[in-house]
């Protein structure tokens, strides 16, 4: 894969087209048009979380064929060495020119996903606003590649052929006539060598190669060169496949997990996230309305006050109960005191007071009932109080509670994103309705 070549940064909802001045459109060249157009017709069948696609493909007056991007952020990598970069619409950042605030936005709450190796990411000495998200990524293996050489590289018992002067291990008959016919002093052996020079660091060391041809960052090759010099006794792989499959998995080797995923990511383009093209180096994408639901419940968390019992993704009630328990419901987020229970769930959507109901879907208010419905009791006297959270809109505007006669009330809150502080006063007020009934 060539080195980058051409940096282009979207926000969700943008799109491109491959005519020259599409109006709202970002341009690309018709190579790379088809490429990404490509990519989308490959991915979009098999990879929709909750309905939502990964990008659109439409036809526009003046603007010809357009690809939009949906609720997907990440980044794509084509052959050519493009790179595009999608970030998500958070209100109060429309200013943030460099994307730099967006970017660690998005990146603290990745953080919180529990499938994806960001955990331990920190990002607070980065410069975001110099990096693409790629980089940013470069940087995130390159964190676990020095850990890792800090702490040793493993070694393990290597099953080795060499043409020797010395007779070790199993003489390989044939290949010694082959190779030594007129040269009797040397010896074609296989014998077990303890090395580093193992399948997990062969795969290390030839992707710290394969990134020092990307990166455009010359803080970051630097680093990639440094680290390359731990890696003197190991050989480069030869075969991916081949060593990916010799790989161990074993609980010894648990420090390799997230280097061994990141290996797999820039080697063989697969994402943690599978996607599919023969014109994609790299796809890294993931769905908002994941990674927002996973942010806001390690925020309810990690404020969390001994008054409460937290559940995320909780599985208490079913819809129905006979027969036998049915239609499961499964509320982002069950906060429990003894006075009642906060049922929330979160959506990643930017209302309007210009939509009928705001945009707030019907089937999500169907819902939103039903939890009001199955969490309150009467034989506990527990009252239900059932919130359903976005993000932060601009311009702002106030929603007043549902309710209906009997007695399901629903709120719907906002959560400023591009303030932390600002979120967490609004998780705080919810904690303390908990205390009022």
């Amino acid at each position: 894969m060539p080195k980058c070549s051409e940096l282009i940064t979207i926000k969700e909802y943008e799109g491109f087209s491959s005519k020259e001045s599409p109006g709202n459109y970002h341009y690309l060249k018709p190579d790379v048009f088809s490429a990404l157009e490509t990519f989308v017709l490959t991915n979009n069948g098999g990879n929709k979380a909750d309905g939502v696609e990964l990008m659109t493909l439409s036809a526009r007056k003046n603007a010809g064929k357009v690809i939009c991007a949906k609720n997907y952020v990440g980044l794509i990598s084509l052959n050519d060495g493009t790179t595009i970069e999608i970030l998500p619409k958070i209100a109060g950042l429309s200013d943030d020119a460099d994307n730099g605030s967006t970017k660690r936005v998005l990146i603290e709450m990745l953080r919180t996903l529990k499938d994806a190796p960001f955990k331990e990411f920190n990002s607070a000495n980065l410069k975001t606003e110099k990096l693409s998200l790629f980089e940013i990524s470069i940087k995130m293996f390159l964190d676990e590649a020095v850990a890792l050489s800090k702490q040793g590289l493993k070694s393990a018992y290597v099953e080795t052929e060499e043409n020797e002067r010395f007779y070790k291990g199993k003489l390989l008959v044939s290949q010694n006539i082959h190779m030594n016919a007129a040269n009797k002093a040397r010896f074609y052996v296989r014998y077990d060598e303890f090395s580093v020079n193992r399948p997990e660091n062969k795969l290390i060391k030839s992707t710290l190669k394969h990134l020092l041809n990307l990166t455009r960052s010359q803080s970051i090759s630097h680093e990639i060169a440094k680290l390359l010099s731990e890696f003197e006794r190991v050989d480069y792989s030869k075969d991916y496949d081949s060593d990916f499959s010799k790989a161990s998995a074993d609980r010894t080797m648990k420090r390799y997990t997230k280097l061994m995923n990141w290996c797999k990511l820039f080697l063989k383009g697969n994402s943690f996230t599978a996607y599919a093209g023969d014109k994609t180096a790299i796809a890294l994408l993931f769905p908002m309305e994941r990674i927002f639901e996973s942010y806001i419940a390690a925020l309810f968390s990690r404020n969390l006050t001994s008054d409460y019992a937290m559940s995320a993704q909780d599985n208490a009630y079913s819809l129905f109960d006979r027969p036998r328990k049915a239609f499961n419901l499964r509320p982002d987020i069950v906060l429990r005191n003894a006075k009642q229970n906060i049922v929330i769930d979160t959506k990643w959507k930017l209302l309007s007071s210009n939509e009928g109901n705001y945009g707030i879907s019907q089937s999500d208010m169907y819902q939103m009932y039903a939890y009001g419905k199955k969490y309150s009791s009467d034989e506990k006297d527990l009252a239900a109080k059932v919130i359903l959270l976005y993000p932060k809109t601009a311009p702002e505007f106030f929603v007043q509670p549902f309710s209906s006669d009997d007695g399901v009330n629903v709120e719907v809150k906002f959560l400023d994103l591009s303030s932390r502080r600002a979120t967490e006063e609004t998780i705080n007020e919810i904690f303390a309705w908990g205390c009022m009934k």
